[in-house]
């Protein structure tokens, strides 16, 4: 059975959408939608919920929504320039000094509302199948296709496909290609200790649908979601 540390990463700053974190998203602050797929995940299948923020508002609303903040992040870890694998490594170091334990790290973005905890146990499950993996990750498949419509330029400024003989008429007949959507990271915690995200040599895709994949980094993001989760109602 795993033993999940589940990361919130919420700083206070946001450049593309301002406070984002604890704006309102069809009612509710945006941070509640990855604390309600959380506490579900952890109702089924364990483990702790560490939200990570260096802003006293956004800590108040994890508790108005039943999460306790006992963990404020570094002030020097609130910058917009801070990657995701200093801040989870400064949870890790926290949740170690608490005994809190853990032998898979779960990084739970807030900038994706529409990740259930069906997403989030798809991809523990993943991981637990995968003794080997370095890390399994969220992610759905890309409209935009480097054996069919992805080009780079040649030295002479024409273009040329990325993958491929370039000759596939049909996008049917491309390799299926996936992206990152934002929302779930299950990491092995040595090989976060070891090495960033991007230099994990064996990385598992756990496929999410388009219609949960939004991920908010602009104001046409957030009126998008809105619109998608008004329609669900």
């Amino acid at each position: 059975m795993l033993k999940p540390l589940y990361i919130v990463p919420a700083r206070g700053g946001s450049r593309g959408i301002p406070r984002k974190n604890v704006r309102p998203l069809c009612g509710r602050p945006l941070i509640a939608y990855t604390l309600d797929a959380a506490r579900e995940a952890a109702a089924r299948l364990g483990g702790y919920i560490l939200v990570s923020t260096d802003d006293a508002e956004i800590a108040d609303a994890a508790r108005a929504e039943g999460v306790p903040v006992d963990y404020m992040r570094p002030a020097a870890l609130g910058g917009d320039t801070v990657g995701s694998r200093e801040v989870m490594l400064d949870a890790m170091d926290w949740a170690d000094c608490k005994g809190i334990a853990y032998d898979c790290v779960v990084l739970l973005q807030p900038t994706s509302p529409m990740r259930t905890a069906s997403d989030i146990l798809d991809a523990a499950a993943l991981y637990e199948a995968a003794p080997e993996a370095d890390m399994v990750v969220s992610v759905c498949e890309s409209d935009a296709n480097p054996y069919y419509n992805l080009f780079e330029t040649a030295p002479d400024g024409t273009l040329h496909v990325c993958k491929g003989d370039g000759l596939l008429t049909r996008r049917q007949d491309a390799p299926r290609v996936w992206q990152y959507n934002g929302a779930v990271y299950v990491i092995r915690p040595a090989s976060l200790r070891a090495m960033p995200l991007g230099a994990f040599p064996r990385r598992v895709p756990s496929v999410m649908p388009a219609s949960r994949s939004i991920d908010l980094d602009t104001p046409a993001d957030w009126l998008r979601a809105e619109a998608l989760m008004q329609a669900d109602k």
